[in-house]
């Protein structure tokens, strides 16, 4: 949930829907759907692990255009 609130906390104004989808065993994918397809931003079975904070974020952040700006 850390990253659904990180997400929405900074750029809620530029997500126009947010589906989560439970895993097994905790696994997670955070995808990123724009006009030319789908990326994938984190993967917990590739990695292996739980993203750290402001991962995803960050990660999230480089897909946006040069000096963007975060919510509030």
């Amino acid at each position: 949930m850390r990253v659904t609130e990180e997400l929405l906390t900074n750029h809620q104004h530029r997500i126009d829907s947010l589906t989560l989808v439970m895993g097994s065993k905790g696994v997670f994918d955070v995808t990123v759907a724009d006009g030319d397809g789908t990326s994938l931003i984190y993967s917990k079975g590739e990695t292996g692990r739980q993203a750290e904070p402001g991962e995803v974020l960050a990660a999230f952040e480089s897909l946006l255009e040069p000096g963007f700006e975060r919510y509030g």
